[in-house]
This record gives C-alpha cells, structure tokens and sequence, in this order.
C-alpha cells in the first residue's frame, strides 16, 4: 500500500510545523499548507510539500483539495489546525476581527472538512483531527470571541462524528490546555490594544500578564507535546473520540464539568482579574 496522504492546515510554524515534521517521520505523505509559505523551507528540506492556503478564501481551499486528490488519488488524513486568537473584552472588539476570528476557526475548518469528506466517504476510511482547545469547554474573561470559536469547534465536531461514522470516517478532537508557542504573547498583544482607551485597560493588563506568564509555566506543555498527541490520534487503530493534552487540560475540564458556575468564575478571576 502507498503511503497515506495528509493535510496539515498552518504548517508554517509551532504545533502545525511539529506535527508535519512528526508524521513525515511516520511515513505519511505530508501536505503542509500556511499562508506564509516563506516560513516553510525548512518543511521542504524535509521532503514535505508545501502549499499556500487561506482559510478566508475558497478558491484557495478548492486549490489546495483538488491538488492533493490529482496527484494522490486520495486525502487519509485532514489535521485542521489553523487558527488564532484575538483577545479583548466583548465590548470592545471590532466586529470585523470577530467574524475574521469566526472565518479562520470555525469556517475555514468546516470548509477545508468539507471538501476532503467526499473522498473519504468513497474510500470509506479517512480521519478528520480538529485542533480545539480546553477554551471550547471554560471560558475567561477577555477570551470571548476566541472561546465562542472553539465552542463552536466543539460542538461542530460532535455533530461531524455521528455523521460520519456510517461511511469510516473518524472526527476527533484533540484539546491542548496551555501550550508554549507563540501564540500567547500575540493574544495578549492583540488583547491590550483592543482594550487602550477602554474601561476595560486596567484588566486587560493584568490578563495580558497572565496569557504571557503561560509560556513559563511549569503546568504548559511544549508545542512537540501536542504534535505527538495528534500523530498518536491518527495513528489509533480506535481512536478516542477527544485527547486532552495536558495535566492542567484535564483539570481544567473536569472541574468546568463539575464545579459549580460561580465557583469557577471566582477561581478563574483571582488568576486574570488586577486586585
């Protein structure tokens, strides 16, 4: 048999690169696709193909599927990893980042799932790898576009499987608690100018504190962390239908689950609120 063919959505950098590298180890045939095609030459030293992909337009998306099925017959393995967060307080975020934030989690992954499940279904095998978060389960304040998406995710995904499962598709949810990328200092960023000039200033930067103080913590998993939780869901002969990654990701579950709204909202505070 060839090897199986994957697309990874935002491998030009962090969990997305990782996860490239981890599953052209593994013998995949691996179609990494970003935007910023320039950051993924050291992908192609590889031998991993690189495409360029927005998850905004369709064409682009179209582009990338149809590519992939002329030159290999067929897509095993769809990983949507794609996203970003744009932090701020609900009042104060733009409508036009929202929805941008909406078009890249949430529409662009539906999209991109759209356009490989019919060569999936026909094969009658092919696995879908949704890259959520704990975000899609809690919340926190100055995350509410960002939580809605993943939410979203959550529950899309949740739909998907059912679905699916008659024709051999599996849908699975991998949901990484904090992860040491990048990816946190852009949130809080992003989280304090949206918030300049607003009541919600002071707040914002004592939150912004806390999204950087993540990349230290001992309780943060490395990107390469998620990366091979997401091989080991492909690979899965039975896979599970979530994989929460990390010590604090199950926590962090299980006490949104258990606890008491309110008690939440409190713990939750006395880390992100200024005193």
């Amino acid at each position: 048999m060839t090897a199986p063919v994957a697309i990874v959505t935002g491998g030009s950098s962090g969990i997305g690169e990782l996860t490239a590298h981890q599953l052209n180890e593994r013998g995949f045939t691996v179609y990494a696709a970003a935007r910023r095609t320039d950051r993924m030459k050291g992908l192609e030293r590889s031998g991993i193909r690189t495409r360029a992909l927005d998850l905004t337009v369709d064409r682009s998306m179209q582009d990338l599927v149809e590519g992939v099925v002329a030159e290999q017959g067929r897509v095993d393995l769809l990983i949507n990893n794609a996203g970003f967060g744009a932090f701020g307080a609900v009042e104060t975020v733009a409508m036009a980042d929202a929805k941008a934030q909406f078009e890249v989690n949430v529409f662009g992954l539906a999209r991109m799932t759209q356009l490989v499940l019919p060569h999936m279904r026909a094969a009658r095998r092919g696995r879908v790898i949704n890259v959520s978060s704990i975000a899609g389960y809690v919340a926190e304040p100055y995350g509410g576009w960002y939580h809605a998406s993943k939410h979203a995710v959550e529950g899309l995904s949740d739909c998907l499987r059912m679905e699916m499962k008659p024709f051999g598709v599996d849908i699975i949810l991998v949901e990484p608690g904090p992860v040491r990328t990048e990816w946190n200092a852009i949130a809080a960023n992003s989280l304090v100018a949206s918030s300049k000039g607003t009541p919600y200033a002071k707040q914002a930067k004592a939150t912004r504190r806390a999204l950087k103080a993540m990349n230290s913590s001992i309780l943060a998993v490395p990107a390469s962390r998620v990366a091979e939780v997401i091989v080991t869901a492909a690979l899965n002969e039975k896979p599970s239908a979530r994989y929460p990654v990390g010590r604090r990701a199950a926590a962090i579950m299980i006490a949104g689950k258990y606890l008491p709204t309110k008690a939440v909202d409190a713990v939750t505070g006395l880390l992100y609120h200024a005193r």
